[in-house]
């Protein structure tokens, strides 16, 4: 076996860039350890400081940069096979190999590594994206991969992810003063997963489904806890304190109100 090209090897240890000031301009700290920032060309991307180094992702597209098969991402690669498929008639012999699923689960392993950052910097709008994206990956391996073994490994982690969408799909509600239909958001995935197919004897899809339920039904309790009050509601509310006080004018005045309001509200 002929021996190393130590020349070469001298010459890249030589060229190393020692990145001690640039960690040093960014100290880690795990409260603050992922930002955006502007990047020549005026591109935006996420960084983010770990205790010994720094990764970096691209905010939109694979997170990697990489165009895997001259396609955004691997999957986009596959849907497109399956399309051909579909226009040639061969829809039924459509599969994805242990090396396809194995391709799909790498990647999609990179989205969740941007997600949960995206999701502590509150880019509920990309994390959305990226969540939705991962079920999509989800559902198509299910569908489609070769082996029951691969259709079956990422579902021990979709009720995670679907409370992780939901999460997002929630606070950006919440944010517009929606709550109502922050409420339905999560209300929705509650029920998804409960409604899961059980995985027998799978400790990790237990965990999550259960850790996701009582995640989701606490936030649900806040939204409901922290929502204004309707114009309804206050009435009725002061309804019942004028009773209370034996203020029966006032109480049969806030009655009126009340009958006028639900009337318009019917109509």
């Amino acid at each position: 076996m002929e021996k190393a090209d130590t020349g070469f090897r001298h010459w890249r240890m030589s060229e190393a860039i020692d990145l001690k000031q640039i960690l040093a301009s960014w100290p880690y700290d795990p409260e603050n350890d992922a930002r955006v920032v502007r990047v020549p060309k005026g591109r935006e991307v996420l960084q983010v400081r770990t205790p010994l180094g720094l990764e970096q992702y691209e905010l939109d597209g694979r997170p990697d940069g990489v165009r895997p098969h001259l396609r955004e991402s691997v999957l986009e690669f596959h849907l497109a096979r399956f399309e051909q498929a579909k226009i040639t008639g061969q829809e039924g012999d459509f599969d994805l190999s242990p090396n396809d699923c194995a391709e799909l689960f790498n990647e999609g392993t990179l989205y969740y590594l941007r997600y949960v950052r995206l999701f502590q910097l509150r880019d509920w709008t990309r994390t959305i994206r990226d969540t939705a994206r991962n079920l999509r990956v989800f559902d198509f391996v299910h569908e489609h991969a070769r082996r029951e073994e691969d259709q079956m490994f990422l579902e021990k982690w979709r009720p995670y992810i679907l409370r992780v969408n939901a999460s997002a799909a929630a606070m950006q509600q919440i944010e517009k003063s929606a709550f109502q239909r922050a409420q339905s958001i999560t209300q929705e995935a509650i029920d998804k997963i409960e409604t899961l197919d059980e995985i027998v004897d799978d400790e990790t899809f237990e965990f999550e489904r259960e850790r996701s339920l009582q995640a989701l039904r606490e936030l649900l309790a806040q939204i409901q806890k922290n929502q204004p009050l309707s114009e309804l509601e206050q009435l009725e509310r002061q309804l019942g304190r004028a009773i209370e006080r034996q203020e029966f004018e006032r109480a049969a005045l806030l009655r009126d109100k009340i009958r006028d309001l639900k009337k318009q509200q019917v109509a």
